[in-house]
């Protein structure tokens, strides 16, 4: 259970304090209610580069991590394709400093040219070593506009490609700031040896003044329903070949998310799954193999992906991909096996939670998402699945008409 308290500014801001004093420790998150899915086709990657130049220098600050390690503290941050997330740990008694340096930071950024262009060249190298020069980099590159025709899911957080990075021009970077990076659009979570009178006191001095923006209303185009399978046949240098089959799911918010997520953790989480233990320990067909949901804000993906054995073919491992998923599809699950996989699921949380990083991280995604309770009761939704619902989940979404399927063949 994360306790927490919360209260809002009258600039927009909302705050959420959780108090831990079992360590003179304090964890600073500010999530911010953007990410890639906001992004024009035509400029993609903006959400990504704005990580790197958070860090490039504000109006009163001119180098962040100097100040950030004089006080102790550790900081980092991460895009996805639904928002852009801040945080830092530090020593409790100094949790000041991270309320001056991020209020800098939305106040805002330097715009100093030099950065621009230092921070472009890191994420361009960024695109080019993790993306296009790595095994199975583009992966995603590849499977997110097979799987999305419509919605903005279907291009990366890296971006769809370099020249929208190389191509962004200060103007662009101001409109991006000034658009999303206001208080009205910012979630902040404060937890550890703190106390709510004193996050409130902090809150109004660094933030309070700061005014709010005009968030332009999201009204992203909602994929339709698949009626056809896909496939994309792709070759590479890569070490073997690798299968990909994404199928359509619901949001993270849906009433049908814990089974769905369930459903994929009996399909191919661990070496007990279905798919580990057929294609992988018994025919030896793939090298390894697993199944999970990307638990995206937008209705997302169930993604089956795996290496094969040496000299088995795609088209057979996929083959045999097809028939586990088509006889589980037919067949409700086992009690015990999906009693398995619901107390994996919930010690999974329990150990995450241990750490107050991920309990400030949990309680902003869960308010991100509508509600922080959301962050409470993750728990006793997992335990309420019944293997019926699983069932009816799976006629559902793993028909070969809703997925698709991608072949990373390995050049011979």
């Amino acid at each position: 259970m994360i306790n927490y308290q919360h209260f809002s500014l009258d600039n927009g801001l909302k705050v959420y304090v959780h108090q831990d004093q079992t360590t003179p420790v304090a964890v600073f998150n500010l999530l911010y209610n953007v990410g890639s899915r906001d992004e024009q086709e035509d400029k993609t990657g903006f959400a990504h580069l704005f990580e790197h130049l958070m860090f490039g220098g504000s109006q009163n600050v001119e180098h962040y991590d100097q100040h950030v390690q004089q006080a102790g503290g550790e900081n980092n941050a991460f895009t996805s394709q639904d928002i852009t997330n801040y945080y830092l740990t530090l020593p409790s008694k100094n949790i000041e400093t991270a309320f001056w340096l991020e209020s800098d930071r939305m106040l805002g950024l330097s715009f100093n040219p030099e950065v621009l262009e230092v921070q472009r060249k890191v994420v361009i190298e960024e695109f080019k070593q993790r993306y296009l020069n790595q095994p199975y980099g583009d992966v995603w590159l590849k499977l997110n506009p097979l799987a999305f025709q419509v919605h903005p899911y279907r291009w990366s957080t890296i971006g769809k490609e370099i020249s929208h990075i190389e191509n962004a021009t200060m103007e662009d970077v101001k409109s991006f700031f000034y658009k999303f990076y206001v208080p009205n659009n910012a979630i902040l979570v404060v937890a550890g040896d703190v106390t709510v009178e004193q996050v409130k006191k902090l809150s109004k001095k660094w933030f309070g003044s700061i005014p709010k923006g005009e968030v332009p209303s999201r009204n992203l185009p909602r994929e339709p329903r698949q009626t056809e399978g896909r496939l994309l046949e792709i070759e590479a240098n890569v070490p073997a070949d690798a299968l990909y089959k994404a199928y359509h799911v619901c949001n993270r918010t849906s009433y049908q998310y814990a089974p769905t997520d369930l459903l994929s953790d009996l399909l191919g989480r661990g070496k007990s799954s279905r798919l580990y233990q057929e294609l992988v320990q018994n025919k030896k067909m793939f090298t390894s193999l697993s199944a999970y949901v990307t638990g995206s804000a937008d209705d997302g993906l169930l993604v089956i992906s795996g290496k094969t054995s040496t000299g088995v073919a795609l088209e057979k491992a996929d083959q045999a991909v097809n028939e586990i998923v088509a006889t589980f599809r037919e067949n409700k699950p086992k009690e015990t096996d999906l009693q398995k996989v619901k107390n994996q699921a919930e010690s999974t949380i329990i150990f995450s939670e241990t750490e107050l990083l991920n309990r400030a991280m949990g309680l902003a995604y869960a308010a991100f998402l509508g509600d922080a309770n959301l962050a409470n009761t993750e728990q006793e939704k997992i335990q309420a699945v019944t293997a019926s619902q699983i069932q009816t989940i799976a006629y559902e979404v793993l028909k070969p008409q809703n997925c698709s399927t991608l072949y990373y063949k390995a050049k011979k």
